[in-house]
């Protein structure tokens, strides 16, 4: 759990500075700091974090498609990254409060995501994605790295309060650059909070390679700001969950922050207004390919004898509903009126807001011309 100090010359060095519990061909492997974590990790467990990791995938894909038909301005997928969001989320207790950036539809899916609940906020319909009490997790953050902002000022006032659960917050390799993570875990450290800071690696910030942000391991900056960090396989489902079963029990405990560095890639676009094939080397995606999150606990429930065809059709079979109804969740969206987005603003008749309405409504009213 100590930072390493190896520069990461290339992708074959940096996955051999993690920790791991399954290897790439699903072998489990013995890890002193992990095992203990998930010794209640039976094969019905693994199977169920298959199936999450199946479903998840189909979400993700569906939402892509559903954007390339124009149903969705946008969609920020997770394609590659279904063992961290999953491997970590499902080793956070319901008490817990997550704060997620815009790429957690696999964590939002473990709290308890409705079909609609992926889609609202990527169409633009009015309100919240979902109910932020209900299911314990702040709006996704579209601002990079804001979130964790909110994560440390929640956690203080757990503190305060005295209270058992802790904040996780969730961002990627690109935001350890912007200013607010690195006040984030100033505040975090300064007082103590009980917050869980979540990295996912994915190793592109956009077009930018993660090797010129950090030469070095990011799970190596927050012990710099008085943080315990662990680095862990991204695409291990069971290590993911060891790690943030270890950070929760450290944050819970009285112990302050914690950090988690999860390796993993982005096997798709930033967003699906992103063509990586600008600026990626298909030899690096293929290469990852070798290194799928769900391939791998495949793999291994079956060299255990513990799945087989028939359940991991069932698991398919799971995620293709659950991808009808959320297609069918958004197409059955009913769009409010244009100028509805005026309407309670203000409590009160506002001169400024009639000027705006007329003005946007005789804009509006050009588009209808043409």
């Amino acid at each position: 759990m100590s930072p390493q100090a190896t520069p990461i010359a290339d992708t074959a060095q940096d996955l051999e500075l993690v920790e791991r519990l399954l290897a790439p061909d699903g072998t489990r492997r013995s890890n002193p700091d992990l095992d203990r974590f998930v010794t209640d990790v039976d094969a019905a467990a693994l199977r169920a974090l298959h199936r999450d990791m199946v479903i998840l995938r189909r979400i993700d894909a569906e939402g892509v498609a559903l954007q390339r038909q124009g149903q969705l301005g946008l969609w920020a997928p997770c394609n590659g990254q279904e063992a961290a969001q999953i491997g970590t989320a499902r080793g956070i207790d319901p008490v817990d409060f997550v704060f997620p950036s815009y790429r957690e539809t696999g964590v939002i899916y473990a709290r308890g995501a409705q079909p609609g609940d992926f889609v609202r906020v990527w169409r633009g319909e009015e309100g919240a994605p979902f109910d932020p009490m209900q299911m314990r997790v702040a709006p996704l953050q579209i601002i990079i790295g804001a979130q964790t902002l909110h994560a440390v000022g929640y956690a203080m006032g757990i503190k305060h309060e005295q209270a058992e659960e802790v904040a996780v917050t969730y961002f990627g390799d690109g935001a350890t650059s912007q200013g607010d993570v690195n006040e984030a875990m100033v505040f975090a450290a300064s007082y103590q909070a009980p917050v869980v800071f979540v990295c996912q690696n994915n190793h592109w910030a956009i077009s930018e390679p993660v090797a010129v942000q950090s030469q070095y391991p990011i799970s190596g900056r927050a012990p710099g700001f008085g943080i315990p960090s662990m680095r862990v396989d991204g695409n291990d489902v069971l290590a993911c969950m060891a790690a943030m079963r270890w950070a929760l029990d450290h944050a819970r405990s009285g112990k302050g922050p914690a950090f988690i560095e999860a390796v993993t890639y982005r096997m798709g676009p930033h967003t699906t207004s992103d063509d990586p094939t600008r600026y990626r080397d298909p030899a690096e995606l293929e290469a990852w390919k070798t290194r799928d999150p769900i391939a791998r606990v495949e793999a291994h429930l079956r060299a255990l004898g513990e799945i087989d065809d028939e359940q991991i059709a069932a698991a398919h079979a799971d995620a293709d509903r659950m991808a009808r109804e959320m297609r069918a969740a958004c197409l059955g969206m009913v769009t409010r009126e244009p100028l509805a987005v005026f309407d309670g603003v203000y409590a009160e008749p506002h001169c400024g807001i009639d000027r705006e309405r007329d003005e946007y409504a005789a804009y509006l009213a050009t588009l209808e011309e043409v």
